[in-house]
């Protein structure tokens, strides 16, 4: 099966292509890089040619409020059109678990967007709302901190490792679209501010992580639950005490 992954050479679209190339099919990693840009519209006729499904895990490279919101509406728009004229069969976007509950943030109401034209295309589709990845727990506390002080709130969060994130998109892909959303999550809860201040000690950053209510998470404020998934999500095996000691920071 020709599956094309927008975003191919990203953190989990690179993950992805490796998966599905040792299952036996063709995956084609799309981006820039590789000619191919969903916001012109460059390349994306030629590479979904024979395509049965694509797979969109791009991310806009800003995430300021209104180049991301127009970042996720062109591309997605572009993408959908030019999947419709080369008769693609199965849509496949990865999205955040709370994406509609956050809308508060720029970012999430450009993901709130981007699944509004995925729904309304007509296109067959599948959406994959993921927790937060392990990987993303310094920029996490990059975004919070305020000189060496990390603000953060205690809402509960269920983490996972991005292999694992991938290794789900990639079943969803190779399945029938479920025209509707399923959600995946890591083995264990934590409160966000336990997450971080973990990660931060391991990497022994000597930031300090203070608990705040009111501290906002890439613009929206937290409830308890706000970012768990819900009780039929699917959940993946990788613990956070066991993806640290193998992940280590890059060098500076």
């Amino acid at each position: 099966m020709k599956i094309v992954v927008i975003g191919g050479s990203g953190l989990i679209g690179s993950k992805l292509v490796r998966k599905l190339a040792a299952h036996g099919h063709d995956a084609v990693p799309a981006s820039p890089d590789s000619g191919v840009n969903t916001l012109t519209g460059e390349g994306l006729a030629e590479v979904l040619d024979g395509a049965q499904v694509v797979v969109d895990v791009s991310n806009s490279p800003s995430f300021a409020d209104d180049a991301v919101l127009d970042f996720f509406r062109t591309s997605t728009g572009n993408l959908l059109a030019a999947e419709a004229e080369t008769g693609v069969g199965h849509h496949v976007a990865l999205s955040v678990v709370g994406t509609e509950r956050l809308a508060e943030s720029g970012y999430f109401r450009a993901k709130i967007a981007q699944e509004k034209l995925i729904k309304d295309s007509g296109q067959p589709y599948s959406i994959v709302h993921a927790t937060q990845f392990f990987e993303f727990v310094g920029s996490i506390a990059q975004e919070a901190t305020e000189g060496n002080t990390v603000r953060l709130s205690d809402a509960r969060i269920q983490p996972m490792a991005a292999e694992d994130v991938a290794a789900a998109v990639g079943r969803v892909a190779v399945g029938a679209p479920l025209n509707g959303t399923v959600e995946v999550a890591g083995p264990e809860q934590f409160g966000l501010d336990e997450l971080i201040r973990t990660g931060l000690a391991f990497r022994a950053d000597p930031r300090e992580v203070v608990t705040d209510s009111e501290a906002r998470y890439f613009g929206a404020l937290l409830d308890k639950d706000m970012l768990l998934p819900g009780p039929d999500a699917q959940l993946s095996a990788t613990r956070f005490a066991d993806w640290l000691p193998l992940n280590p920071p890059p060098a500076r």
